[in-house]
């Protein structure tokens, strides 16, 4: 049957629509690799020159095998770390791992030693090719994870702070052994959000042993892991998480 004028006009918009719609695509894209190239780094790993290790570990690519075994016994211990505390995990987070300077501005890095990308994937600097700070990034993703839409509703401080606990951070607290834990018990408000945290970190460091000295006691006090557990559950519940956090 012979297509009406109107009908063959509107087939012949659809090539047009479908490259308008690929334009805009495109550029978003192109945006987001600008804007934001953690993320985009995180999501195509390939895409900016990592190869992978194992599993949903890459590495810059041509490490030595003395570099590579490093790094996954790294990874190895990180996840064992943040097993142990969380009775499993929840999330599996693709991990970065950069042994040069030059690899981690690439994939938009900056001075941290790691970072944790959305409750997805996490980036390791060559300063952070550590067990320690893999498993502090690890905790945000697994926290993150666990809470899923309310994980905006937990503080900075706790997040950071639990994040020192679960990697069991010396810098920022005693041995376990040590009747009480802190190294800096000091009084005063914590950073709740992002922003406010990454200014007081800039200005004062310590402020991670603060924030640590309270989810620390907070947890003992709490009869160990199983707090943190059964705050996610109750957050998750509807609860309000200052009431969970003085309570």
């Amino acid at each position: 049957m012979e297509a009406t004028a109107p009908q063959a006009r509107g087939r012949r918009r659809w090539p047009w629509v479908v490259a308008a719609l690929v334009a805009v695509a495109l550029v978003a894209g192109g945006v987001l690799v600008r804007a934001y190239p953690s993320v985009a780094a995180t999501t195509c790993p390939r895409c900016y020159g990592m190869t992978p290790v194992r599993d949903r570990l890459y590495a810059e690519p041509g490490l030595s095998a003395a570099d590579r075994r490093r790094l996954v016994e790294v990874y190895d211990a990180a996840t064992r770390q943040v097993d142990d505390f969380y009775r499993g995990r929840e999330s599996a987070p693709t991990v970065l791992a950069c042994f040069s300077a030059d690899c981690y501005a690439r994939i938009g890095g900056g001075g941290e030693r790691g970072m944790a990308v959305r409750n997805q994937a996490l980036m390791l600097s060559p300063r952070g090719i550590d067990p320690v700070i893999a498993a502090h990034e690890l905790s945000h993703v697994e926290l993150h994870a666990r809470l899923g839409s309310h994980a905006d509703e937990v503080p900075q401080w706790f997040d950071e702070g639990l994040a020192v606990l679960v990697a069991d951070d010396r810098r920022y607290l005693l041995p376990p052994t040590a009747p009480d834990r802190c190294r800096d018990a000091a009084p005063g408000p914590l950073p709740e959000t992002l922003d406010a945290w990454l200014r007081a970190a800039t200005a004062d460091e310590q402020v991670y042993a603060r924030a640590a000295c309270r989810v620390q006691r907070w947890v003992q006090a709490g009869g160990g892991p199983e707090a943190v557990l059964r705050l996610v559950t109750r957050l998750r519940a509807g609860a309000d998480i200052d009431t969970l956090l003085t309570s």
